[in-house]
């Protein structure tokens, strides 16, 4: 009763944040097209470090704060989320209710696959429910308080409850796979849940941008124009696959610009949402695409996929070691019969989200990398370091343009605001004839 009533209360003092965020102005956003300030231009005096910081001061001092509290927030926003998600996996133990599932599941039914996927649909809508206060306050409350967020909360209701099918589906299926691995994989269960992880990772990389985000938002072709002709042709020049290119309407949940290549088998595509399309420039859009494609061409989401599953590995060592030592007594009392026991799942979730937060430094690295090449793969094949610099400072809104060194190390899966502004004019200065003074603003109609 008493965290009922704590859950009620966090809940009311949200909506009644919600409805102080609704009047707040947001983020003053840069005015659309490319933006090259007088430092910036190529001539004789060019200087690389002169040229970055006229970029920078793009952004006024009250943007600055703005965009650097909303980052710097995202730090600790990181680990209260874990916090809670591992409180709500200690209620779900402690409560029974977990064994309680377990036991129903196996009243019903002798078929092992049956009662893992009995199991797993229920705990992962309890699981939900118990983290839902926690995911209203960063994805509904925070968004809406430092202007970044479009929707209203019916809206914001209304996709969490489509994004909640796929998240049975996969969900359920990924954790009565993991529990065939445990039960029938004997001691080496870790090196076959890793090679699992491997493929489910990838399958979902490639797939999720086709087949899932539609779900929540209403793709369609990219009418003929200037937009259109510029990404075929980056496409065809990159021997991407594909005349398959959409936009989608990203603009009813945030202010963010964003694009992806994606797909496979045919399924190729390349998808840029409406605010890059409707918000920025022609030089803009065609920097970002840039980027995009070489985590295309150069295959990041395989080599992601390879590098994540390594660290994932230590993560299943990390539970296993655990599992046979120091919790053995803890999971014997609160009726966890042995590591293929259904009833545990929400301590491996906990075990491995606590390992994932340890480990986020290193994640962040590995993407990092990728980041970094992509940035410079798409300066190369777009050639418009003033677009790549001027989004730089358009995703500076949100993002923290000058961390520290250990900050960035740390923190950043993303070159920051002010490297990606650096490499674009050290860029500029070895390819000086790079400059267009004549780009414009440009959109579909």
């Amino acid at each position: 009763m008493r965290r009922g009533c704590c859950t009620f209360v966090f809940l009311l003092c949200c909506l009644i944040g919600a409805a102080r965020a609704a009047s707040d102005p947001g983020a003053v956003e840069l005015p659309p097209g490319v933006q090259v300030p007088a430092a910036a231009v190529p001539g004789p005096d060019f200087d690389v470090e002169r040229a970055t910081k006229a970029y920078l001061a793009l952004l006024n001092p009250a943007q600055r704060a703005r965009s650097d509290a909303y980052f710097e927030g995202g730090y600790w926003l990181n680990l209260f989320s874990t916090l809670w998600t591992l409180l709500a996996c200690a209620v779900i133990v402690l409560s029974g209710v977990s064994t309680t599932l377990r036991n129903w599941a196996e009243r019903v039914t002798i078929r092992r696959p049956l009662q893992l996927l009995l199991y797993a649909v229920p705990f992962i809508l309890m699981l939900n429910l118990l983290t839902l206060p926690m995911d209203f306050y960063a994805g509904f409350i925070r968004e809406h308080q430092y202007g970044m967020s479009n929707q209203t909360l019916p809206d914001w209701i209304g996709d969490l409850l489509i994004s909640l099918l796929p998240t049975l589906v996969l969900g359920s299926g990924a954790l009565v796979g993991m529990y065939l691995l445990l039960r029938r994989g004997g001691d080496q269960w870790w090196l076959r849940a890793s090679v699992a992880t491997f493929v489910f990772t990838l399958f979902l990389t490639m797939i999720s941008p086709v087949f899932i985000s539609p779900l929540l938002n209403d793709y369609k072709p990219l009418p003929a124009g200037p937009v259109r002709e510029a990404v075929l042709s980056l496409a065809r020049a990159n021997a991407i696959p594909t005349n398959n290119v959409v936009w989608f309407d990203a603009s009813k949940q945030t202010k963010r610009i964003s694009a992806n290549v994606s797909g496979l088998l045919g399924t190729t595509q390349v998808s840029l949402n409406d605010n890059l399309v409707l918000k920025t420039s022609l030089p803009e859009i065609k920097a970002v695409m840039g980027h995009e494609m070489g985590h295309y061409v150069l295959n990041h989401s395989l080599r992601h996929s390879v590098y994540l599953t390594l660290l994932f590995t230590l993560g299943f060592l990390f539970i296993n070691r655990l599992w046979h030592g120091r919790l053995a007594g803890f999971l014997a009392r609160h009726g966890i019969r042995d590591r293929g026991d259904a009833a545990g799942a929400p301590v491996l979730i906990a075990l491995f989200v606590a390992f994932l937060l340890v480990a986020s430094p290193v994640q962040n690295r590995i993407i990092y990398a990728g980041e970094a090449e992509a940035d410079m793969f798409g300066l190369n094949a777009a050639q418009e370091p003033h677009g790549f610099a001027t989004s730089a400072v358009r995703l500076g809104a949100y993002r923290k343009l000058e961390p520290t060194p250990l900050e960035e190390w740390l923190f950043y899966d993303h070159p920051s605001g002010r490297a990606r502004i650096y490499a674009s004019m050290r860029w500029l200065k070895e390819h000086p004839g790079a400059y267009h003074p004549g780009a414009s603003f440009q959109r579909p109609e």
